[in-house]
C-alpha cells in the first residue's frame, strides 16, 4: 500500500445495515469470543499449574491455546467495536497490524499442528524412543520453530501487501483486513502477482504440512489397529482423532479462503468461510481436546473446584 499517504483508513464489510441486527452480531461475536477466552484460558492455566500435565502433548496444547487466543483477538474485538459503534472504519496502521498478526498466528498454528502430529506419531509408533526424541529441549525447539515460521511468514506477507499501490478505493469486502480482499484494491499487476506468488508459496508449505500429517496418521492408525486391547485402541484414538478433526477444519477452510478461484467468490460466501476459519477453530479447540482427554478434563475439574473452594 505504497500510496498509504493518500489512504488513511479502510472500510470493513458490515454484516448488516440495520442497527438491531448489528447489536445481534455484536452479542453473537461477544459470546463466541468469551467462549474462546474461557476455554483457552482454562487450558493454559490448567497445564501451567498441574505438574501431572507437564508432558510434551500438553506443552504443545498450551502453545496452541496461546496461538488461538492471539488468532481470535486479532479480528473479533475490532469487528465487535465497529458493530457496537455503528462504524466500518479501521485505520491504515490498524489494517497493517491485522494483516501481520493474523498471518503470524495462522502460520504458527499450521506449523504447531504439524509438530503435534509428530508428537502423536512418536508416542504411538516409537514409544520406546519417545523420551529421547521428545525431550524438553526438543519440544521447546519445535515450538519455537513453529512460532518463528509464523513470524517470518507474516513479515513477508505484510511487507508485500503494504507495498501494493491501491487505486480501487478503500473498501475491504471482509469483516477484517484479509489479504485476498486487499489484493482486489491493487492497481499494479506485477505487485499483485508477486503477492499471489507468495500466497501460493505459503500454500505449498502448508500443503507440505498436510502431507506430513496425513502420512503420520496413516502410520498411527496402522499401529493403533495392531494394539490387542480395545481400551488401548480407544485411548490412542481419543488422543489423536481430536487433533485430526482440528487440522481438517482449520486447514481446509484456510485453503479455500486464500486459494479459491475468483469465479466462485461472493461477499456472502467469503464472509461465511472467513468466520469458519478465523473464529470456529479457536473456539472449538479447547472443547474438542478437553472433552476427549480424560486427564485434561479431570485436571480442569480440580482447578475449578480448587478455585471455588478458596473463594468461599
Amino acid at each position: 500500500m505504497s500510496n498509504g499517504s493518500s489512504i488513511t483508513q479502510f472500510l470493513l464489510l458490515a454484516f448488516t445495515d440495520t442497527w438491531e441486527l448489528q447489536l445481534l452480531h455484536f452479542w453473537l461475536f461477544l459470546g463466541t469470543y468469551l467462549a474462546a477466552l474461557l476455554g483457552n484460558g482454562l487450558i493454559i492455566t490448567t497445564v501451567a499449574c498441574d505438574h501431572h500435565l507437564h508432558a510434551p502433548m500438553y506443552f504443545f496444547l498450551l502453545n496452541l491455546s496461546l496461538l488461538d487466543l492471539g488468532y481470535i483477538s486479532t479480528t473479533v474485538p475490532k469487528s465487535m467495536a465497529n458493530s457496537f459503534w455503528d462504524t466500518k472504519a479501521i485505520s491504515y496502521g490498524g489494517c497493517a497490524a491485522q494483516v501481520f498478526l493474523f498471518v503470524f498466528f495462522l502460520g504458527a498454528e499450521c506449523a504447531l499442528l504439524t509438530v503435534m502430529a509428530c508428537d502423536c506419531y512418536t508416542a504411538i509408533c516409537k514409544p520406546l524412543h519417545y523420551g529421547t526424541l521428545m525431550s524438553s529441549r526438543a519440544c521447546v525447539h519445535m515450538a519455537a520453530a513453529a512460532w518463528g515460521s509464523g513470524f517470518l511468514d507474516a513479515l513477508l506477507h505484510t511487507a508485500n501487501t503494504c507495498s501494493l499501490p491501491l487505486c480501487h478505493g478503500n473498501v475491504v469486502d471482509q469483516f477484517f483486513c484479509e489479504i485476498p480482499q486487499i489484493l482486489k484494491l491493487s492497481c499494479s499487476d506485477s505487485d499483485y502477482l508477486r503477492e499471489v506468488g507468495v500466497l501460493v508459496g505459503s500454500a505449498c508449505l502448508v500443503l507440505g504440512y498436510c502431507v506430513f500429517i496425513v502420512l503420520s496418521y496413516v502410520q498411527i492408525f496402522r499401529a493403533v489397529l495392531r494394539i490387542p486391547s480395545e481400551q488401548g485402541q480407544h485411548k490412542a484414538f481419543s488422543t489423536c482423532l481430536p487433533h485430526l478433526a482440528v487440522v481438517s477444519l482449520f486447514i481446509s477452510t484456510s485453503f479455500f479462503a486464500y486459494l479459491k478461484p475468483p469465479s466462485i467468490s461472493s461477499p456472502s460466501l467469503d464472509l461465511v468461510v472467513a468466520v469458519l476459519y478465523s473464529m470456529v477453530p479457536p473456539t472449538l479447540n479447547p472443547f474438542i481436546y478437553s472433552m476427549r482427554n480424560r486427564e485434561l478434563k479431570d485436571a480442569v475439574k480440580k482447578l475449578i473446584q480448587w478455585t471455588l473452594f478458596h473463594q468461599q
